[in-house]
């Protein structure tokens, strides 16, 4: 009988230890859950910004001073982009138009002189 009656009260003291370790594991399964609903709407609110070249076209000869480079490009970013300037090798090229803004989808011409 007292064998019985201490199997009885350890397994009413085990009781509110399942009740703990379930209560934790909840806890821990929605944190999780908020933080990765959370994560996927802050990617949702940035933009992105991204400029496709599609074409590119070179115009003149090799030793001419008047030679251009026709680019055709795409905004497939989120954002409006804005180009100022054209770059290569730290050397700052002149282009038509002499600032291209474009919004997300767009799709338009850049004359660079070489």
């Amino acid at each position: 009988m007292k064998t019985l009656r201490k199997i009885r009260k350890n397994a009413k003291a085990l009781s509110p230890v399942v009740a703990s370790i379930i209560l934790i594991a909840v806890t821990v399964a929605v944190s999780i859950a908020v933080a990765a609903w959370m994560g996927a709407l802050t990617v949702g609110f940035m933009g992105s910004s991204s400029v496709n070249i599609n074409n590119i076209a070179f115009q003149g000869l090799s030793d001419a001073d008047d030679n251009t480079i026709a680019l055709s490009l795409k905004n497939t970013g989120t954002n409006t982009v804005t180009i100022a300037t054209v770059r290569v090798n730290n050397v700052i090229f002149t282009t038509t138009p002499a600032t291209l803004s474009m919004a997300s989808g767009d799709a338009s011409n850049l004359i660079v002189d070489a």
